[in-house]
């Protein structure tokens, strides 16, 4: 493509309405800080260069050419709909984002191979360095990585990223997202919304690593994937530390399983999230010693003999020697969740490491009034975190959004179980593919939605699926854009055979197949009872909403705003969550109630059925009376 046009066409700007409320957190966002923290807390190498920071940007016709001059500066990694961009401006599905900028890469890097980042981009792009086109990318909510070495030159390089998306007009995996925000439905976001940065690696290097905990057998696996396929003698050596302490450590033939002997395993749990440090380095053996074994002998005993010596690498006695060309440092817990007998005879329960444990959470969106989908900072983070576990809540259903790995990092070391959505996608004002409690069957979604639906679906499992603190995958939400729900649960299964899977929470129920929960939502002053279920445990997937503005925290203040139910003042609030808290205390006790979900952590824009205030200022009731309130639940 060319890179630049001589004439360029404009788009109208329009400015999207950002509120007059902001958190303490976004109030101290600069150039300088935003989003310092490594962002893949599961995969840390030493060195890294965050390329986070002033942006240029340009919105253009989506037929238009890279534009030779840009409309202004943004805050990468905010969305330019959002106040902390500096932006507030709106992208259609008629127009192309523009994003540029300089970066160079440290000298020492020069034997190295580079890799560009992208914690996430929504939804469609194109990334080009100096000029050249060196990836592209489908998917709103997934990190994705180009090599980019081949493109670099000495001093100064140019980058640039264009996006599309089409929002509230496709049906892309999108969550809440809608080009008119209204009731239920937010302020959409377009293009980078997490960390963007560069790393250095080998050749051959570490692209992952995926532990899995065995409480029952005292093991951790590990899955270490190279970038490449691997020589004989290409080894990954790994180390298990508890307290600093290594306590196991094997070596493995790369891009093959190891198992490690976990004694008198330390569980990790909301009540004592201990986590263990993981340590794998990539060597290389010296070949001399194997050379003989790989030769003469018929074709036949020459597989046996190299089976055996891809065998042999497992065993203690091979010791690597010189530096390793890559290592990186990681974490595990030792974790289970599962389904079996619960307290009430007969009906089953979700257990954590074998246990009973009830699942005390809120649906939880993730939206903030200055970032959108991005948290304004880490800290921010960690303050909710701390907020629900202080008000009683063991766990939270992050509703159909994928965090930045920061966030589920700071849920796997402060201890709280997660319940993490698919984000949904349908065409708005679709009833085609919006599927109602009363449908008879699920809905029927062109073959490219269904596609990219179940591709955006396995890259959410395969790149959460070592955080501890994610107990069960919900794959569908309320009919929306609800379809296939079994075979897509099938997948997760095979995906992840580690964890619960919720097929579908709420509205239409396709049955026990590869479902773990029934799940159902119920808004009424006092929650129903899910039917009784033999095979799965039963939950409650969203209840509460209990409405309660608090004026100067608003988004839309002056107007009348949007909650299941509406309190009169706090005291009446109070009443109505401990009717309600005292329905669920009473369904786990007598029905055998596995798990509850209060609607919600915070207001959103114009939902007012928080726990917080969107600007998360103020608690409608103490987090001490939440808790208080609901300690008739047995969760831990």
């Amino acid at each position: 493509m060319a890179l630049a046009a001589t004439a360029v066409a404009q788009t109208e700007v329009t400015k999207v309405y950002s509120g007059p409320i902001a958190t303490r957190w976004g109030k101290t966002v600069t150039p300088e800080n935003a989003w310092r923290s490594y962002p893949r807390p599961q995969m840390k190498r030493g060195r890294w260069v965050n390329l986070n920071g002033l942006w240029d940007y340009a919105i253009r016709p989506k037929a238009a050419l890279l534009p030779a001059t840009m409309d202004g500066k943004v805050l990468v990694p905010f969305a330019v709909e959002s106040k902390l961009s500096g932006v507030t401006r709106s992208v259609t599905p008629a127009d192309r984002l523009w994003y540029r900028r300089s970066f160079t890469v440290p000298s020492e890097w020069k034997d190295e191979r580079t890799l560009l980042h992208f914690g996430a981009v929504d939804y469609e792009s194109e990334v080009m360095v100096n000029g050249s086109v060196v990836g592209s990318h489908r998917g709103g909510s997934d990190p994705f990585t180009f090599d980019i070495t081949d493109y670099l030159k000495p001093g100064s390089n140019d980058l640039v990223v264009q996006v599309l998306d089409p929002t509230s007009t496709g049906a892309q995996p999108r969550g809440k997202q809608q080009l008119k925000p209204e009731g239920i439905w937010y302020t959409p976001v377009t293009g980078i919304w997490q960390t963007v940065w560069l790393e250095p690696v080998p050749s051959l290097h570490l692209e992952d690593v995926n532990a899995t905990p065995d409480i029952d057998g005292a093991t951790v696996a590990v899955d270490v994937v190279l970038n490449h396929a691997a020589t004989d003698e290409d080894v990954v050596r790994i180390t298990a530390l508890a307290a600093g302490r290594a306590i196991a450590s094997t070596t493995v033939r790369a891009n093959r399983r190891a198992v490690l002997p976990i004694g008198n395993p330390h569980l990790w749990s909301p009540d004592d999230p201990y986590l263990y440090d993981l340590k794998v380095e990539l060597l290389r053996l010296d070949k001399s010693p194997f050379l003989a074994t790989q030769s003469g002998g018929t074709r036949d005993n020459r597989r046996d003999r190299r089976y055996t010596r891809e065998e042999a690498l497992t065993y203690s006695d091979v010791k690597p020697t010189g530096k390793p060309l890559d290592a990186i440092e990681s974490y595990f817990a030792m974790r289970k969740s599962s389904i079996g007998p619960g307290p009430v005879p007969g009906q089953p329960s979700l257990l954590l490491n074998n246990r009973p444990v009830f699942q005390n959470g809120t649906l939880d969106q993730g939206w903030w009034p200055d970032g959108l989908l991005t948290p304004p900072s880490e800290e921010a983070i960690r303050w909710e975190l701390s907020y629900l576990k202080q008000a009683g809540f063991n766990m939270l259903r992050k509703h159909i959004k994928v965090e930045p790995a920061q966030y589920y990092y700071e849920a796997d070391r402060l201890g709280i179980l997660i319940w993490q959505d698919m984000p949904s996608g349908e065409e708005a004002g679709s009833g085609d593919q919006f599927v109602t409690p009363g449908s008879q069957d699920e809905a029927l979604l062109p073959m490219a939605a269904q596609v990219e639906i179940q591709d955006e679906l396995t890259r959410m499992v395969l790149d959460l699926r070592s955080h501890p603190s994610i107990v069960t995958w919900v794959v569908n939400n309320e009919g929306w854009g609800q379809h296939a729900s079994t075979r897509l649960a099938q997948l997760v299964k095979a995906l992840d055979p580690t964890r619960v899977v919720n097929k579908t929470s709420g509205w239409l129920d396709t049955g026990d197949k590869a479902s773990d929960i029934f799940d159902i939502h119920t808004y009424g002053e006092v929650p129903d009872v899910p039917l009784r279920h033999t095979e799965r445990a039963i939950a409650i997937g969203e209840y509460g909403g209990i409405g309660l503005p608090i004026e100067g925290h608003l988004w839309f203040p002056g107007r009348n705003n949007w909650g299941y139910q509406t309190a009169k003042d706090q005291a009446d609030y109070e009443v109505r969550y401990q009717r309600k808290m005292q329905e669920i205390i009473r369904q786990s006790k007598y029905f055998g109630l596995s798990a509850a979900v209060y609607t919600q952590t915070t207001d959103v824009e114009g939902e007012v059925n928080g726990l917080l205030t969107y600007d998360r200022e103020v608690s409608k009731l103490p987090p001490e009376r939440l808790k208080q309130i609901s300690d008739g639940l047995v969760t831990h």
